[in-house]
């Protein structure tokens, strides 16, 4: 190992000095938590350099990683799961600890295996099945809120509220701790280390202590199924329902809500648009997959399992690599104009959800929830604008955020 100038973690010795780029999704200008901040436009900046490259500190733990710039060449790693695998166990490692979250940090073949154990609850078909309470429950909302008056703070009194509720219903619960789910899933992914560690220590203890209640009083639910749920002619162990529970769980309490969040902030800047897609409901669903593509809230880890060189890059095993989405959908090789937003734009190949066997296993429901907040959103709150004197905050990681949200429509 040897140091560098703008690493604060020894470089390895197999990266070349001219391969190395000070820029991280957290700390780089414009990733830490700023007011009026846009994270995603400074992402842009990569695609003025190589395609690939070395950031030293490019994880939460400031472990260094490969960075993917190109978005072809993204969906290439994603989709080799033979050589850049998915198993890191990132959750319960953090808690000293060794197993997956399931489907996610598993490689082929046992990724499929319970791949298709759990996509028929989350196929177009169930999501149908889903929509009108997912309607009912934003309409609710929505309505509550407009009653109230003429401002509200989005993520706490809408985004939040309505997002993880629908992912709370799917796994059979009520809301009455959603204020506590909330505040785990904030202290998980944007958290300091004592906050992090505590916030997957109780979301363990959570779905391990309601794993049990449903293995003695099953309901019709999401974890019922997991713990009566078979694979190869045998039940699942209390690791892999863990690592189930805990994925599902944690995936619902951010990052729906977060992109809700991202999607109200650009249309409360942006009059124009905002006004076209009241008068023009029905372009919605479209403008939701460019907002989809603008605004993604995840960094993808993938981790070598051999020597390789890719596209110039001597990776070696053992090596992470990152395919963030908000750089891949950034790509202009890959999209016209890619830092404006065109709420129009078609064949919007983006990778929000990911690419591959791996791609998200809940994006359906996801897109639901996105298009039905917007769409009630829309049609029963005047136009709306941020709040004179407020700041939304915004800030980049591993998952990106958004908070402060104050819109008024007074």
């Amino acid at each position: 190992m040897r140091k560098n100038q703008i690493a604060s973690n020894p470089l390895p010795d197999h990266v070349p000095p001219e391969m190395v780029r000070d820029f991280s999704l957290f700390t780089s200008p414009g990733m830490a938590p700023t007011a009026n901040g846009d994270p995603h436009a400074a992402v842009a900046c990569v695609h003025d350099g190589p395609p690939i490259f070395y950031s030293p500190n490019n994880t939460r733990d400031g472990q260094g990683t490969w960075v993917i710039t190109r978005a072809k060449d993204q969906r290439t790693v994603l989709q080799d799961t033979e050589t850049f695998s998915s198993h890191r166990s990132i959750f319960a490692s953090a808690l000293g600890e060794n197993w997956p979250m399931i489907p996610l940090e598993l490689d082929p073949p046992a990724h499929g295996i319970f791949r298709s154990l759990l996509n028929p609850l989350f196929s177009p078909q169930r999501v149908t099945a889903l929509e009108p309470a997912v309607r009912e429950r934003a309409v609710a909302l929505i309505d509550s809120i407009a009653a109230a008056g003429t401002s509200c703070d989005l993520m706490k009194e809408f985004a939040f509220p309505f997002a993880v509720n629908i992912f709370l219903r799917f796994l059979g619960l009520p809301d009455d701790r959603l204020t506590t789910f909330v505040g785990w899933g904030k202290n998980l992914f944007h958290g300091d280390v004592p906050k992090r560690l505590a916030a997957a220590q109780r979301i363990v203890a959570f779905i391990d202590e309601l794993a049990a209640l449903r293995r003695k009083v099953p309901g019709d639910d999401f974890m019922t199924f997991v713990v009566q749920a078979q694979v190869q002619g045998r039940p699942l162990s209390d690791e892999e329902v863990r690592g189930i529970g805990v994925l599902v769980f944690a995936a619902g309490l951010d990052t729906v809500a977060t992109a809700i969040g991202f999607d109200l902030a650009y249309l409360a800047r942006n009059q124009k648009d905002q006004e076209w897609l009241r008068s023009e409901p029905d372009r919605i669903v479209l403008a939701a997959e460019e907002l989809l593509r603008a605004y993604p809230t995840v960094q993808i880890i993938r981790v070598a399992t051999k020597d390789i060189d890719f596209e110039g890059a001597p990776i070696r095993k053992g090596d992470y690599v990152s395919c963030a989405s908000m750089i891949a959908n950034r790509d202009p090789a890959e999209f016209d104009c890619p830092n404006t937003i065109n709420l129009a734009r078609e064949h919007n190949r983006h990778t929000a959800f990911a690419y591959g066997p791996h791609r998200c296993l809940g994006s359906h429901l996801a897109r639901r929830e996105i298009v039905i907040g917007l769409e009630e959103w829309l049609a029963r709150i005047p136009p709306f604008r941020i709040k004179e004197g407020t700041a939304p905050i915004a800030h980049g990681g591993h998952v990106f955020g958004i908070e402060n949200l104050i819109l008024d429509w007074s």
